[in-house]
């Protein structure tokens, strides 16, 4: 066991991610390497239009892993990427399907060249593969990457209890509700209005920008 000053602690240099405008205003200025996000909400509630628009915003600076294990690559997700308006041309942007098991995943970031952001679509698929240790398997195996979760919600809070043991680890918590996304978690906070006239329509006129 080795102990650290405070000035040791003080010192250390942080890296962050680069978030500017909205994205800045919702989630403050994180750390990175070895954390975990959840986002969650009920079905149809713009959980991966939001989770997109998010990752198409980060691969503008970075490469960045969808892994769209619950829709898949099909007519549901390519809805998606065209309401979020994706740069397609962006090949920093990658994405996988269905069929991929947590071990192959696993291995995939391993390799030299993978992104270090990662978004899990949704955490339901890996369920099985994740609990008895398999969750913390993986973020032991990848201490300098950024895994964002996304799950279901059922009576307000994430759905299985994987993703209840991915919030209380989460650095930044985010619960979708009709299109409005609420950060929580170790930051202030702040809300990002996936689509404003519907959301005005939900909510009503109090929404902010």
């Amino acid at each position: 066991m080795r102990t650290k000053t405070l000035k040791n602690v003080l010192d250390k240099k942080i890296e962050r991610l680069k978030l500017y405008g909205v994205w800045l205003e919702a989630f403050g200025n994180p750390g990175r390497k070895g954390k975990v996000w959840l986002f969650y909400g009920e079905e149809k509630n713009g959980k991966t239009w939001f989770s997109i628009l998010f990752a198409d915003y980060l691969a503008k600076s970075e490469p960045i892993l969808y892994v769209s294990a619950e829709e898949g690559l099909e007519e549901s997700f390519q809805d998606v990427l065209m309401r979020a308006n994706v740069d397609t041309e962006n090949k920093k942007f990658k994405v996988i399907g269905r069929g991929v098991s947590l071990q192959e995943l696993d291995e995939y970031l391993s390799t030299r060249y993978a992104p270090k952001i990662v978004f899990i679509d949704n955490i339901t698929v890996y369920v099985e593969e994740l609990k008895n240790g398999g969750l913390q398997k993986l973020l032991k195996n990848h201490p300098e990457k950024l895994f964002i979760f996304i799950a279901h919600e059922e009576r307000g809070e994430p759905y299985t209890a994987t993703a209840k043991m991915v919030k209380r680890l989460a650095d930044r918590i985010v619960r979708i509700q009709g299109l409005v996304a609420t950060v929580g978690g170790r930051t202030d906070g702040g809300k990002f209005i996936i689509d404003q006239e519907k959301a005005m329509v939900l909510f009503g006129s109090d929404i902010k920008d």
